[in-house]
């Protein structure tokens, strides 16, 4: 090249918009923490056990050949950023519906194996005990309504659990039965009750979707009908106050569908992250984090997740929303990253979309 072409060039290359070298800082930030022990995790269950406790229970681990159910719970110390392993689950359980409620922990149903080595929903239900590190049975989910990969909100002593699966096909096809039921459970009573007729069933049937409560209300946002590849971008919503007039569907639609997601809401905003179905990446993992804002029915575009995964679930504490563990692939791929996501600072150049 001549020294005058290559002028040029240099030139050129100084001409270009710095933009272009130094793009616009995330406000938001992702911290790795102390990795899962034991065994990498997906399909597993998040929590939060007071006073600064994150849990995990059930889901599935490699096993050499392929992945097993597994009983195990383990905690981790915000505080001093370490595991241990607590007391066993009653049964090895994935795709398990866990939520903590006035200071217990209930697990509703959930998958375990078959003797053919598919997942198939079991109706049992226990209650743990924090100070007594123990499990107790209590009232199965009704006769018909025994699933796993329930949307699961609480409010106030209700838990209520929406949508899920019945059956997954992990030995064939990977076909699963997706229903459309609603559940509630009364903590104070100790029974699952009556759900009133128009809310009895969600919109569509969803399983592996996001779900929250935000005042009074339940959110159940994207998952996925009949397979991983059939996702979806709805949002239905429950006024809790008012059962009778059942769900709504918001008019703003998710930037992605996905199924497989995790949510966590801060200061009365979902956010949501990753997700499987992606039919653009070989992985076939989201790496995507989105909010949506309740009160203005809109959704928002931030940074990547700094590992994207799907599989799990996540804890909102405070300012934070932490994500322990899941898969980095479609179907399998456990790991045991474990990080935690604050979104920071309001960035006032966010990309917004309002359908």
């Amino acid at each position: 090249m001549s020294f005058s072409n290559m002028l040029k060039a240099v030139l050129f290359l100084l001409s270009i918009p710095t933009v272009l070298s130094h793009p616009s800082p995330q406000h938001e930030t992702w911290t790795a923490l102390a990795s899962i022990t034991v065994a990498p995790r997906q399909e597993h269950t998040a929590f939060f056990l007071q006073p600064s406790t994150i849990g995990i229970l059930g889901g599935v681990v490699p096993n050499g050949t392929w992945f097993a159910t597994t009983d195990l719970m383990q905690f981790y110390s915000i505080r001093d950023d370490s595991w241990r392993t607590a007391t066993l689950i009653p049964k090895p359980l994935n795709h398990v519906n866990a939520v903590t409620s006035r200071g217990k922990l209930y697990v509703l149903g959930g998958l375990a194996d078959t003797p053919e080595g598919n997942w198939a929903a079991i109706p049992d239900a226990w209650v743990y005990n924090q100070r007594k590190n123990s499990w107790t049975a209590i009232a199965p989910m009704p006769v018909g309504e025994a699933r796993g990969s329930a949307a699961v909100g609480v409010y106030k002593n209700l838990i209520i659990l929406a949508g899920g699966i019945t059956l997954l096909n992990v030995t064939g096809d990977g076909s699963e039965i997706t229903v459309d039921t609603v559940s509630i459970f009364d903590t104070s009573a100790g029974k699952w009750v009556e759900v009133p007729e128009a809310a009895k069933t969600i919109p569509e049937g969803r399983d592996h979707a996001g779900a929250a409560v935000v005042g009074d209300k339940m959110y159940i946002l994207g998952g996925r009908k009949e397979g991983k590849e059939h996702v979806q971008d709805t949002v239905f919503i429950l006024d809790i106050c008012d059962m009778a007039a059942g769900w709504t569907i918001s008019s703003a639609r998710m930037p992605t569908a996905r199924g497989g997601l995790s949510t966590g809401v801060i200061e009365n905003k979902i956010y949501t992250f990753g997700g499987e179905g992606n039919q653009n990446l070989e992985s076939g993992v989201f790496n995507e984090t989105e909010v949506y804002d309740p009160i203005k029915d809109s959704w928002e575009r931030l940074g990547s997740m700094e590992v994207p995964r799907h599989g799990t679930s996540a804890v909102a504490v405070g300012d934070a929303v932490y994500i322990p563990g899941g898969g980095i692939r479609a179907g399998g791929g456990p790991v045991s990253t474990f990080d935690v996501f604050r979104p920071g600072a309001k960035h006032p150049c966010k990309e917004r979309t309002r359908q």
